[in-house]
């Protein structure tokens, strides 16, 4: 990755987490992850405050992209993107968006051009504040929890074990080349690729 400060950008990549102390190495903060891998393998710094968010320019074989942590919970992830697309005329079609995904496995990845939240409130508060769900996410795999009666928002919101943050780590880093593979060569071929 070549990263560039040009300030127009064709593309927005969105990692979805809640920010604090709170949830560090929870499942739900697995976009963050992938954040936190794009700054380790580039040197690029994930911190300007912009659009209620924690912001940085990235150019992806000369597609210029901003780099999107909303600093809003999750479920209001959509007021950032929103006015992030709306400032630099970005189409929904070229915002990606890198989540958690209980639906998958721990450590596997899925590449999708467009589709529903899947009962996840930043995916779905997205779709809801900019204009459908026409937009590419990478989806990284946190796994269910095994047992029953627990709750989904208290597994997503559980620190993860030493062994699982490992798994979940690696997944994270492979997501941020998903996210460049979307950039650079298109959603099929990173579905091809990740997938």
């Amino acid at each position: 990755m070549i990263f560039s400060r040009k300030s127009a950008f064709a593309w927005i990549a969105v990692f979805l987490g809640n920010p604090g102390a709170r949830f560090e190495n929870t499942r739900h903060n697995a976009g963050f992850m992938a954040a936190d891998a794009i700054e380790r393998s580039s040197g690029v710094r994930i911190n300007r405050l912009k659009f209620g968010s924690l912001t940085a320019s990235a150019a992806f074989a000369g597609r210029n992209a901003l780099l999107l942590k909303p600093q809003t919970y999750m479920n209001l992830s959509g007021d950032a993107v929103r006015k992030a697309m709306n400032f630099y005329k970005v189409p929904l079609s070229n915002v990606v968006v890198i989540s958690d995904d209980v639906s998958l496995p721990a450590g596997k990845l899925r590449v999708r051009r467009s589709g529903s939240s899947g009962g996840h409130n930043g995916l779905k508060d997205i779709i809801t504040k900019c204009g459908g769900d026409g937009f590419p996410r990478v989806k990284i795999g946190v796994g269910s929890a095994q047992h029953d009666g627990y709750e989904l928002i208290d597994w997503v919101l559980a620190k993860m074990s030493a062994d699982e943050l490992a798994v979940i780590a690696q997944a994270a880093a492979r997501a941020a080349g998903a996210l460049e593979s979307i950039i650079t060569k298109g959603v099929e071929a990173a579905m091809a690729e990740y997938n």
